[in-house]
Parts: structure tokens; sequence; C-alpha cells
């Protein structure tokens, strides 16, 4: 999977457009049922959590902007062995194509940002 793009609606993965918040997997792309970063509860990362094999990284995007997610959350998550990085949408999609081209284990929670920019992602050298 390789983040290609992004807007105000949704991303463009691996040549397929989806639109709202999403969940990218080794081996699929979900919609996400979250409407803003207050909705990433321990509930709505147990889909991170069920993934066989277990991923090493999870990366959050929480918008236009870094945003602090409930501490019993990320220790959860911790707990599972899955550490998370939580960053603003545009730096999260860079992160996830650089953790993945490094072959890791990654997956992504993603939701635009609400600014009218567009953003194309360089591809990894």
């Amino acid at each position: 999977m390789f983040i290609e793009g992004y807007t105000s609606r949704g991303f463009t993965v691996s040549g397929d457009l989806v639109v709202g918040p999403c969940a990218i997997l080794p081996r699929a792309i979900l919609q996400w049922n979250v409407g803003s970063y207050k909705d990433i509860t321990h509930d709505s990362l147990s889909l991170f959590r069920l993934l066989e094999p277990r991923i090493e990284i999870l990366v959050l995007g929480t918008g236009d902007r870094v945003e602090r997610l409930h501490p019993a959350v990320l220790k959860q998550m911790r707990v599972c062995g899955i550490a998370v990085e939580v960053q603003d949408t545009p730096n999260a999609c860079a992160t996830f194509n650089f953790l993945t081209s490094e072959k890791r284990m990654a997956a992504a929670g993603l939701i635009p940002p609400r600014g009218t920019y567009t953003g194309a992602l360089p591809l990894p050298a």
C-alpha cells in the first residue's frame, strides 16, 4: 500500500480513491468510522489490534494538526505490542509510506485534513 495523495475529502491509496477517514492495513483499505480525533478510542482501534500477522506500528493522522489522544488508549496499544505514532495527517501519510518502503509491518488510521489544499506525496527512493 502506498499513499499517493490526500485532500480534505479523502485519500488516494495505490490508485484507489478512499473518501473520508480510512484504515490502511497491510493488505486492505477500509473506511474508518471516526469523525475526528475525539472518536479515536479503544473500540475504534480494535481493528488494528486484531490483525494477523500483528502490525509493529500504527500511524495515526489526526487531521490538520497533531492532537493529543487519551493516554489509556495509547497504553492499551503498547500493551498489545503495537507502537503508535500520532501526527498531523500530511506527516502521517509520509511516515506510513516511509515505513512500508522499509518493509515494516505498519498500518495507518487517517482523518483527512480539513484544509482546502491537495497534497501529493513523493515516491520513496
